[in-house]
């Protein structure tokens, strides 16, 4: 169990941490496996190895993993208040019936308290950076909350111009969309020394316009920022984009812009092989959120086939709506063991799956030059895992295996981002847990009053 002790007093302006005895693993080319100490200074990894010394915060890691932290590529924090109030729904129903009224009865206090909530079990999970798609109103108070937290976080506010049964409160106009979008992006991008920035997020084909996508598709070029979209989740969402539109989705996102290396389109669990060969040749990422495809009856996404392509496959959890939990060592470890029933136990090791979790995220992201690995001159995203647990021991001979077959968010001991101490001995230091927790409970109950939901 890791055990921390200080020289001053641990908080969020120490300009040193050293974390001593532990395994690190690196997630470098050669997937390097060091055991030794890790020092953290002015924010970014200093050395790695027998580092000795000291520093304003020690950490005793032995008996632990420490690793770059997990990178999720597609979450929605505003969804965090509908946990368990969206189950057994397909879906088009599962939006219709119930995540969008949900969305469109959210008030700034509620979307605050959702964020608070799931940054939180982000954090306690060992997830330091998240791709989030927030919803159409209020996006604001998410960016308020990464910041407040020291969570990072690309987040974009939700674009909806079109669609059926879309509530008012979620149907825009256009032009005001767009100028909200950028406004937002004006405002927040590269905030928090780069650890907080901003993409464009049109929901998905069946929400949005021609003329907004293509928009989208251009401005997001200009700007320099990412796209971040639905696609090819269902098949009954295929099927409509592909009647309204006469194209398959991923291919009619292509036709308007919506690909490239800054685009990631979350799910892609039906694809045809025009879609496959687009995804590899514009090299557009997928992000693969195995647990909400299994919940909702989606299907599972051929991810082996796309890694076969050369297509950037990373994790995410997508919203607690539909998962119910915002847990990657669940995501790992169905992702893989997922494939390896569709194609064979040799696929997807655990070494490519934790590669996933991790670097692969922040290459999708663009973050990969600062984070992802543990190398000298990075920027400390950095998580230490007790592995010396019942359900994870032995765990000498291959540590990575032990992390994703064998670990639990429960094993996370600490958690640093941008060299700042977010937890360590599994209590949170920029969040009130009890806090969190009172407010989360009164906002979701308001929510699915002003929703017309039974709780």
């Amino acid at each position: 169990m890791a055990e921390l002790q200080t020289g001053r007093n641990a908080c969020p302006t120490m300009k040193s941490i050293l974390i001593k005895g532990a395994i690190l693993l690196t997630m470098d080319e050669r997937d390097s496996i060091v055991r030794g100490d890790l020092l953290i200074r002015d924010g970014r990894i200093a050395s790695l190895g027998a580092t000795g010394g000291t520093a304003d915060v020690v950490i005793d890691a032995t008996g632990c993993a420490v690793l770059p932290g997990f990178v999720q590529t597609h979450i929605h924090l505003c969804q965090t208040l509908f946990r368990g109030a969206a189950d057994d729904l397909a879906l088009l129903d599962w939006l219709k019936k119930r995540v969008w009224p949900m969305e469109a009865a959210h008030t700034a206090d509620s979307i605050r308290a959702s964020a608070r909530l799931g940054v939180a079990e982000l954090i306690k999970g060992g997830t330091t950076c998240a791709l989030t798609m927030e919803t159409v109103n209020h996006t604001e108070e998410v960016f308020r909350v990464v910041d407040e937290t020291g969570f990072r976080a690309t987040i974009g506010k939700c674009m909806m111009d079109a669609g059926d049964d879309v509530p008012a409160a979620l149907h825009e106009e256009t032009e005001s969309s767009i100028k909200e979008c950028l406004a937002l992006l004006d405002a927040w991008h590269g905030k928090a020394n780069g650890r907080i920035r901003y993409c464009f997020a049109p929901r998905f084909a069946l929400s949005c316009s021609r003329e907004l996508l293509a928009r989208v598709g251009q401005l997001a070029k200009e700007r320099e920022v990412m796209v971040h979209t639905h696609a090819s989740e269902n098949k009954n969402e295929c099927a409509l984009v592909e009647a309204e539109t006469g194209l398959r989705n991923v291919t009619y996102l292509h036709s308007l812009g919506v690909s490239g290396r800054h685009v990631m389109l979350a799910h892609c669990v039906h694809l045809d092989a025009t879609e496959f060969q687009t995804l590899a040749s514009t090299r557009t990422n997928v992000a693969h959120c195995p647990s909400s495809n299994l919940k909702l009856g989606s299907g599972i996404a051929e991810v082996t086939r796309m890694l076969d392509a050369g297509i950037t496959v990373s994790l995410g959890a997508d919203g607690a709506a539909c998962n119910n939990r915002l847990d990657m060592f669940t995501e790992m470890r169905s992702m893989a063991l997922l494939q390896k029933a569709l194609h064979g136990s040799q696929v997807i090791p655990a070494r490519q799956a934790l590669r996933m979790a991790t670097i692969d995220g922040a290459s999708a992201l663009g973050l990969n030059n600062e984070i992802g690995t543990l190398d000298a001159g990075k920027r400390a995203d950095v998580v230490v895992v007790n592995l010396n647990a019942l359900h994870s021991s032995p765990y000498l001979t291959d540590p990575v295996s032990a992390l994703v077959y064998s670990a639990q968010t429960s094993d996370v001991q600490s958690v640093v981002v941008d060299g700042q101490l977010l937890m360590k001995d599994r209590e949170l230091l920029t969040i009130d847990e009890k806090t969190v927790l009172h407010d989360a409970n009164r906002e979701r109950a308001e929510l699915l009053r002003r929703a017309g939901i039974e709780g």
